[in-house]
């Protein structure tokens, strides 16, 4: 029925509601569209470390695209690794300098590696139960694929990154800006939440590897969910995209309903059968 459909969605507030749990109900649609010949995975900014606890519990049946299309999670590891074109260590101490009030992360293969980061970020860190090492300059931390600038953190949830006003928008904004003027030719910025910067090798996208994994794999039809800033590359270049109506750019895209209560759902009950020209008689 579906075997000609690739669909890759976000993760937090797309595939979970705002509480980062998975609705019963996109569970249970995307076991429904696995067994009818869907092939269904995850297309995330996180890292392998902080979606470390979802392994194995979210049903995918392909390799989970992470860190906004800079690695692919697959036979149990990380691969198709995009790595930054930069010293650094040397990044490091230039990014010290010119943001000393935001969190440093280096989001690498096995763990976070946090640069002098706040007590706050720390219980952060700790309230999610994320990985993470502080480190020092000079330590060899493996390959260097992503760094993040985060705010100091409000509280200790997920929720804390979404969260900002006029004032730390004008700063995160100010920020982006200048690492471009500082790496533009090297580095892809994106916002996966209004509080975090995070910055990739030139080139890398959602939809570059969600095209990669759907010519691999031989489906035709390449359908995509997301809510955030950094899914706008993703939900433009698909072929059908949607966003939960409560979604931060759900006024650029058609939308279902709202994430707490099941979007993937409505997308395979409903808009995946209309696409297709089928009929399905699902009131799930």
């Amino acid at each position: 029925m579906f075997s000609d459909v690739l669909l890759t969605v976000d993760f937090d507030r797309t595939l979970t509601g705002p509480d980062g749990k998975i609705p019963q109900r996109n569970l249970d649609a995307v076991a429904f569209f696995m067994e009818n010949g869907g092939t269904f995975t995850i297309n995330t900014g996180r890292s392998a470390s902080s979606f470390k606890k979802h392994l194995g519990k979210v049903p995918v049946n392909a390799p989970i695209l992470m860190y906004n299309g800079s690695a692919r999670w697959e036979d149990g590891k990380l691969a198709h690794m995009k790595l930054l074109d930069m010293d650094l260590w040397e990044t490091m101490e230039i990014l010290q300098k010119e943001f000393p009030h935001m969190n440093l992360e280096i989001q690498g293969v096995q763990t976070h590696y946090l640069i002098q980061p706040e007590p706050a970020y720390i219980a952060f860190y700790n309230a999610l139960k994320w990985g993470y090492q502080v480190v020092e300059p000079g330590e060899d931390l493996g390959p260097f694929m992503k760094f993040a600038l985060a705010g100091s953190p409000g509280k200790k949830s997920m929720a804390t990154l979404f969260e900002a006003n006029a004032a730390e928008d004008a700063v995160f904004d100010a920020a982006e800006a200048r690492i471009l003027e500082l790496w533009g030719d090297k580095v892809e910025i994106y916002r996966s939440a209004p509080r975090i910067i995070d910055v990739h090798a030139k080139g890398v996208s959602k939809i570059a590897a969600a095209r990669q994994l759907q010519k691999e794999l031989g489906k035709k039809i390449l359908v995509c969910a997301g809510d955030a800033e950094n899914d706008i590359s993703m939900l433009e270049g698909a072929d059908f995209a949607f966003c939960p109506a409560d979604a931060v750019v759900a006024h650029r895209f058609q939308t279902v309903c709202n994430c707490a209560d099941g979007a993937i759902a409505d997308i395979i009950y409903k808009k995946i059968p209309e696409i297709l020209g089928l009929t399905l008689d699902i009131r799930a």
